[in-house]
């Protein structure tokens, strides 16, 4: 998958060939990716498999998940001038998308300094990029909730719309689902929760409640369903997320995590030729 997705990443900035190459000399050449920024490196994996299919040397000097500050040399790559040319601008996109999600997720994670509360991305993604930038989240620190709407039954505020007895609903869908699938209600209010609580669920989200509301959810759910997980989303912010993450929740899910995150600046510098 990571081949195929940086083989497409490349095709989509060659288009029907790089004029460079056309002309110029074509020397051997060393070049080194160096960050302009501080933050979190992410993007690796992907940025190695790319010099793989182009048969472009690397020595990348950190790994993803390592924290990289302004200067910092994060690897050296040789080959060809105008190979490496032609694939500088997707190394580098491929790099700093990832590290800009990397970095946001940590500045998050080093806030709420609680280890036994996940934070969680969700399903706000690029188009196509999913994978990539849900890769970016772990490398951050941060955990995947699900990767689509094939591995949680997950009930949303719109589903709940179609749907007459919740405990009756979710006791048909056991019946279909395969048996290790979970599900998951999202609940906006305590009396509500109250109520799925009890219905079969295996997590519930208490979605853009106050504190005040998840205190009473939680409290509710230690008496009666201990079981469930529970998770909270909505209007939580890098300035009150600590509060939320001592809650008593067991996760805290953003999408800002994603599409609020700056990118990274990193450039390439070639720094040695040989005729």
């Amino acid at each position: 998958m990571i081949k195929k997705f940086v083989k497409q990443a490349l095709q989509e900035d060659i288009g029907r060939g790089d004029l460079f190459f056309l002309v110029g000399k074509n020397s051997k050449a060393t070049a080194k990716i160096v960050a302009k920024d501080s933050g979190v490196l992410a993007g690796v994996i992907y940025a190695k498999a790319l010099c793989k299919i182009e048969k472009i040397e690397y020595k990348f000097h950190k790994k993803d998940g390592d924290e990289v500050k302004y200067g910092d040399i994060i690897a050296t790559i040789k080959g060809k001038s105008k190979k490496l040319l032609m694939c500088e601008r997707t190394l580098l996109n491929l790099l700093q998308h990832a590290s800009g999600i990397a970095s946001n997720v940590n500045s998050y994670v080093k806030v709420m300094n609680n280890t036994k509360v996940k934070l969680l991305d969700t399903r706000k993604t690029r188009p196509l990029l999913r994978v990539f930038e849900k890769y970016a989240i772990r490398c951050g620190g941060g955990y995947n909730h699900r990767m689509g709407l094939d591995d949680c039954l997950m009930i949303k505020d719109t589903h709940l719309q179609t749907i007459g007895n919740l405990k009756e609903f979710i006791g048909d869908a056991r019946k279909k689902l395969p048996y290790t699938t979970k599900i998951e209600v999202e609940c906006e209010s305590v009396e509500f929760a109250k109520e799925a609580l009890v219905s079969g669920v295996d997590m519930l989200m208490c979605d853009n409640m106050n504190i005040d509301e998840i205190k009473e959810v939680v409290n509710y759910r230690d008496k009666t369903a201990p079981h469930v997980l529970l998770e909270a989303s909505g209007n939580i912010t890098k300035q009150n997320i600590k509060e939320y993450a001592s809650s008593g929740v067991d996760a805290i899910s953003s999408g800002s995590l994603i599409h609020q995150a700056v990118w990274l600046d990193f450039s390439m510098k070639i720094d040695q030729k040989v005729a």
